[in-house]
Parts: structure tokens; sequence; C-alpha cells
């Protein structure tokens, strides 16, 4: 057999040996450049008719370890997560804060006022610019910012039970204790 014969056959198993490694991971787990960086300066509005703040990146350094949540009312898996954020905001040990992507404000009221209201303060992000910022892929997406505004992990997609349960609180201990 003739070694340019082989040739097809190799390339084509290297091709899918790198195909298959790269789609069998899990989705969730898409690096980011900004884990262990300071969360991206901002400051939102508060969401009209709440009786909650808006947020700003300064609220982040003050101490307490926070989970910013990206959503919007439009989002089915926002929808679908939001009963484990209920049940995150009853933690002590973990402010959440939201962050209002490219929403309709009536509609994020109308959302919040009929599924709860988790969030101990919202911003408003009408043009997803500080969405951008965080180099978030879409809505839901949730951020887990240390007590000096660092962020220190991000959970692409919706919460899920197993997240809720297992990661996120190995994480939070982690992130009370200072950068190695």
């Amino acid at each position: 057999m003739k070694p340019v014969a082989v040739l097809p056959v190799v390339l084509f198993s290297v091709l899918a040996i790198v195909m298959w490694k790269g789609l069998s991971g899990n989705p969730t787990l898409i690096p980011s450049v900004l884990i262990g960086k300071p969360a991206p300066k901002f400051h939102l509005g508060p969401l009209a008719d709440l009786k909650v703040p808006g947020v700003a990146s300064t609220d982040l350094v003050k101490g307490q370890v926070t989970l910013l949540n990206i959503w919007a009312s439009w989002c089915v898996p926002c929808r679908e997560e939001h009963p484990l954020l209920m049940q995150l905001a009853k933690r002590t040990d973990v402010l959440l804060v939201g962050i209002n992507n490219k929403d309709s404000p009536t509609k994020a009221t109308a959302f919040l006022e009929e599924m709860g209201n988790p969030f101990a303060a919202i911003g408003v992000d009408p043009n997803g610019r500080t969405t951008i910022d965080f180099g978030a892929y879409g809505v839901p997406e949730t951020f887990l910012i240390d007590g000096k505004g660092i962020i220190r992990y991000k959970i692409i997609g919706g919460l899920t039970p197993y997240i809720l349960n297992i990661e996120l609180p190995a994480e939070i201990t982690k992130a009370m204790r200072p950068l190695s």
C-alpha cells in the first residue's frame, strides 16, 4: 500500500478525534477570560415600580460574596431557573443581584410580580452593553463575585438543582477565601 493512500484515512481519523473531543464536553464550561479579574465597571439604574435599588460595580466590593444573575422576562430558561433563584435568595452568606437584559420594564416587572423577586438589587441594561462587558453569551448567565469584586465563577445557562446544591456551595466557600 502506498503512503499516499493512507494519508486520507489518517487525516480523517485525526479530524474525527478532534471533533469528538470538542463536542463531548460540558457546554456550560466555556472558559471566561474574566475569571480571577475584577468585574467590569458599570452603573445600572433600578427597574421602575420595584422597591429595590439599581446595581453598580461599586456594590460588588463591599466585602460580601455576590451572585450576579443576568436575566430577561422573554427568556424561557430564566423562567425555568427562577424557583432556584428564589431558594438562593434565602441564603445569608451570598447577596443575589440581577441585571435585566434588553427587556421591557413593564414585562420584567410583571415577570417578577408573577414569579417572585429574589433579587436584593436589579439593574436595567436596556441595550445589553454591561452584559457584553461581562462576556455573557446570552441569558441567563450567573457570575459569582467575591467581596473584593473579583469574578470567581461563571454559570452559562440556567441554574440546575445540581449546580444549586453541589457546585455553587463549594464555589461560594472558595469565594469567601482570598485568592491564592
